[in-house]
């Protein structure tokens, strides 16, 4: 499970995919399987899971998956790999494409020195487990990796949770052992689980990534994991996989259909970074407030008999305004792009019918321009009275859909999870949004006003 950078990885909500109606995954049947030729002696064939814990990056914070075989009959050891994928076109095609949702990674193979080189520069820790299978399902594997070695196989459509390196894996095993693992874990709901909660638990030590993420996800991933759907983790694969008994017998005792678990390398997790939610309520909130304290009212002019709201310390009070509107504008913006351009540009459906979008609004990026006026000049942006009738609807807008974002959470009328954000989030945007209304923009001169 890799992407290509951190940017692609804020943006993990664009691998995610739609949700089927039956989450057991159908495998491409094989025309003509006895033109795949296999090894004389399939009792001197071996199959090894490999299983790679959770990195410290951002872009290997669910672990990899991957099938390690050794055929005594020509002497091969080959780790197979569905986790690659070629960046044609450029980074930036190749991002485009991610964001519509065209992901097409492939099967790669490498010895394992080669693989285990890898994770070790990445100190990622490293379990090997033999699969104990009979000869009949050994073949009915070895044949689905003949096929999937094919050109016409190598490529496939990536999808986040239903089809990627770990679950290839479990479908094949599916396949040979004739659907037992389905028939043990499908019927089991985890009902406290989502696959929300699976994303945030993984990448807390991102915190910036996992901030985002539940931002962007909509309410699809509210959907209850199965033990099936959990398989989609490495490590849940290879847990349970554990508990499943294999065909295979020693002195009249079935084994498990896992069993010689070794650690081939052993580093300890990442550590869990700080909540996103206390670091974006804090880091907002307090100096809002404190720009809060900071009001006072202005004469507007000599001559108009009324006032307007000001700063107290304009050299160092539109500083923090300029950087707090600098920061809300690019998350504010950014957010509110990748939800609405999915919408119409995106297979990614869960992007789509987003609520967050009543928060965050792409046109807030416009909001640089004004934050780096207060950020420079120390002073409100100057308005015009054709301006100020927009301004003040755009606000009044800004704040309406913040109160109806805060009502349908608090009275849980959506499916989606928004609690954290109307709790962490709201308020301090909030009450950004009034004090920037307030202290932002220079009103237009009055009409009697004579110089």
């Amino acid at each position: 499970m890799r992407v290509y950078s951190a940017f692609l990885l804020i943006l993990l909500a664009l691998g995610l995919t739609i949700f089927p109606v039956s989450r057991a995954s159908a495998l491409e049947p094989i025309e003509s399987p006895d033109q795949y030729a296999l090894p004389a002696d399939m009792d001197g064939v071996h199959f090894y899971l490999i299983t790679v814990d959770v990195g410290d990056k951002v872009w290997d914070n669910f672990g990899h998956t991957a099938l390690r075989v050794i055929d005594e009959n020509t002497n091969t050891d080959v780790v197979f790999n569905w986790g690659l994928f070629r960046i044609n076109g450029g980074p930036v095609s190749f991002s485009y494409n991610f964001f519509k949702g065209i992901m097409n990674y492939e099967l790669g193979t490498q010895s394992p020195s080669q693989e285990f080189a890898m994770y070790r520069s990445q100190e990622r820790s490293v379990w090997q487990d033999k699969i104990n299978l009979t000869n009949p399902q050994k073949e009915i594997l070895y044949r689905r990796l003949l096929w999937n070695l094919q050109p016409e196989n190598i490529v496939y459509p990536y999808q986040y949770f239903f089809d990627n390196c770990t679950t290839r894996v479990r479908d094949y095993l599916n396949e040979a052992l004739s659907s037992r693992i389905t028939a043990q874990t499908s019927n089991y709901d985890l009902p406290t689980l989502t696959f929300r909660d699976q994303v945030q638990g993984h990448y807390e030590s991102v915190a910036l990534i996992g901030f985002s993420l539940d931002v962007l996800m909509n309410s699809n991933i509210e959907a209850p994991l199965s033990q099936w759907d959990e398989m989609f983790l490495p490590l849940k694969l290879r847990e349970r996989l554990y508990l499943i008994e294999s065909d295979v017998a020693e002195n009249g005792v079935r084994n498990k259909l896992l069993s010689d678990p070794q650690e081939i390398m052993l580093f300890a997790p990442p550590t869990v970074e700080t909540d996103p939610y206390q670091i974006a309520s804090v880091g907002l909130l307090a100096p809002v407030l404190m720009l809060l304290l900071m009001l006072k009212k202005i004469p507007m002019s000599y001559f108009a008999t009324h006032s307007r709201i000001g700063l107290k310390f304009p050299s160092i009070n539109y500083r923090l305004l300029g950087l707090l509107g600098i920061v809300t504008a690019l998350f504010s913006g950014i957010y509110g792009i990748l939800m609405l351009g999915s919408w119409f540009v995106s297979q990614h459906l869960d992007l789509h019918h987003n609520i967050n979008l009543l928060l965050f609004w792409p046109t807030d990026l416009l909001g640089l321009i004004v934050a780096m006026r207060w950020l420079v000049f120390c002073k409100p942006w100057p308005m015009t009275h054709n301006s100020t009738p927009f301004l003040n609807y755009y606000m009044m807008a800004h704040l309406l859909s913040m109160m109806a974002y805060a009502g349908v959470t608090f009275l849980q009328l959506i499916e989606q999870s928004t609690m954290d954000i109307a709790v962490y989030v709201l308020p301090g945007f909030a009450l950004f949004t009034v004090l920037i209304w307030l202290v932002g923009f220079e009103p237009a001169k009055p009409k009697n006003k004579f110089f």
